[in-house]
């Protein structure tokens, strides 16, 4: 008799079970040899050698699938279980131009021609800028890819960084502490995370320093190394910001910079550094990202 103990890193656990889990019990019935008890996080399989190693490699795959598809179906159970091998390859086949999945399973991909060039530009660089008008998803795919990077464990974890910059309205009037002050304008950037990672699970990210949000201001002196980094809404920041910001690269990191040259919120006498990358470097510009 073997034992062996399978932790669910970065899932939440009554999701992975199903409603009282019926998903482990389903997974139980294909392996009646062998005893299989699911507590939170942890799942323990006792029996002989040969059908815990079976069960063991079978349910890696139940797990590396739930990782890349945010979902787990009864079907695709059934599929790996029964190692109907062509039926999971013609899956991931469907799924090879997929950034994440949502909540609720749905693909996130690619949706124009610019969106599917920041992709590609952020799995051949280090550095992508992505510059266009508002609400043609440059945030919503920055972070896309920053999650799937994070879930195929590439990077360690995500940062997401804008400028806090007042349009309008004076920050120091606002009720509450710096965090609360600050988070009206990093709402967005929530709102974005929350329809790709389950909200409890989201929490537990922010608390573990696995995701990271916060202002320009705080990337001072850090050196960000295995992350995956964005800075959005970079048109408010200045020429000392940017570079401040460029320089915090470190090894196997990924930055993508998003903004639009339109919205500029700085003072008059301050320019925007987005502008200056705009017009002195080699940077593709397109209208539709």
């Amino acid at each position: 008799m073997i034992e062996h103990t399978f932790s669910l890193e970065g899932i939440e656990p009554t999701e992975f079970y199903g409603v009282r889990s019926s998903k482990m019990e389903l997974i139980k019935s294909y392996c009646p040899k062998i005893l299989v008890v699911a507590r939170g996080h942890t799942i323990k399989v006792k029996g002989e050698e040969l059908e815990v190693g079976e069960f063991i490699r079978k349910f890696q795959l139940i797990i590396e699938h739930y990782y890349h598809f945010n979902a787990l179906s009864d079907e695709t159970i059934h599929q790996i279980m029964m190692d109907d091998i062509n039926s999971i390859e013609q899956s991931m086949l469907n799924a090879s131009d997929v950034l994440v999945f949502a909540n609720n399973g749905k693909p996130i991909r690619p949706r124009t021609q610019n969106q599917q060039k920041l992709v590609d530009g952020a799995k051949k660089d280090d550095l992508v800028f992505a510059i266009g008008p508002a609400g043609t998803g440059k945030t919503y795919v920055a972070i896309a890819l920053a999650i799937g990077a994070l879930k195929n464990r590439t990077i360690k974890r995500i940062i997401v960084s804008r400028p806090a910059v007042e349009a309008g309205e004076n920050l120091g009037f606002l009720p509450g502490d710096l965090k609360e002050k600050i988070d009206p304008y990093l709402q967005p950037i929530y709102d974005a995370l929350l329809d790709m990672i389950p909200a409890k699970k989201l929490e537990e990210y922010l608390k573990d320093g696995v995701i990271q949000i916060a202002p320009l201001a705080f990337m001072r002196g850090r050196t960000l190394s295995n992350a995956f980094v964005i800075l959005d809404e970079a048109q408010n920041t200045t020429i000392p910001q940017l570079k401040m910001f460029l320089t915090r690269m470190g090894l196997n990191t990924k930055y993508i910079i998003t903004g639009d040259v339109t919205q500029i919120d700085l003072p008059r006498k301050q320019h925007s550094d987005l502008v200056e990358a705009y017009d002195q470097s080699n940077i593709l510009h397109n209208e539709d990202y």
